[in-house]
C-alpha cells in the first residue's frame, strides 16, 4: 500500500511547508530535551519523548506531502506506521515506535506508571528517529532544511 491510498482515508496530500517542518522539528528538539530533565516525573519524560516522536513523524509526513486527519481516529498510528514509507525506517523499529505509541496509551488512559527503564527506551528511540529524520531530510530534501 502507498501513502496515496490513504488520501481521503486517514490523510490529505499537501504542499509541504517548510516553515511548519521547521517549527515542528524545533518543538521536537525541545520535547526531547525536556524529556532528559531528571527533575520531571517519570510519566512527564516519557510523554514527552514520545511527543518528540510524533513531532518528527509528522514532519516526515509533511516533507512528503501529507497531513494525517485528525478528526479520524488513529492519527497517531498511521504516523508511526508510515514511517518506513516516508523516512525509510525499517519495520522492526516501527513496531518498537509502535509499542512505545501503545504504552504511552495505556498509561495515559489507565494511569499506569511509567518505569525508568521505559523513559530511557522512549529518549532512546527518540534520539535515533531524529538522527534517521535529520539524515533523511539532508539527503533528501535539503531544499526544505537550511
Amino acid at each position: 500500500m502507498t501513502l496515496e491510498n490513504l488520501v481521503g482515508l486517514s490523510l490529505e496530500q499537501i504542499d509541504p511547508d517548510p516553515l511548519a517542518i521547521k517549527r515542528l522539528l524545533e518543538a521536537a528538539q525541545r520535547n526531547l530535551q525536556d524529556a532528559g530533565l531528571t527533575a520531571l516525573s517519570n510519566e512527564n519524560r516519557f510523554y514527552a519523548a514520545y511527543k518528540t516522536i510524533m513531532q518528527l513523524a509528522n514532519a516526515s509526513f509533511q516533507t512528503s506531502g501529507f497531513r494525517t486527519l485528525t478528526s479520524k481516529a488513529g492519527h497517531h498510528q498511521t504516523m508511526i506506521q508510515s514511517l518506513p514509507k516516508t523516512v525509510g525506517i525499517n519495520q522492526l523499529d516501527m513496531v518498537v515506535l509502535d509499542a512505545l505509541r501503545k504504552q504511552r496509551n495505556v498509561a495515559d488512559y489507565s494511569g499506569d506508571l511509567v518505569t525508568e527503564t521505559m523513559v530511557h527506551e522512549c529518549i532512546f528511540h527518540a534520539q535515533e528517529l531524529m538522527q534517521t529524520v535529520d539524515d533523511w531530510l539532508h539527503a533528501e530534501h535539503s531544499e526544505l532544511v537550511e
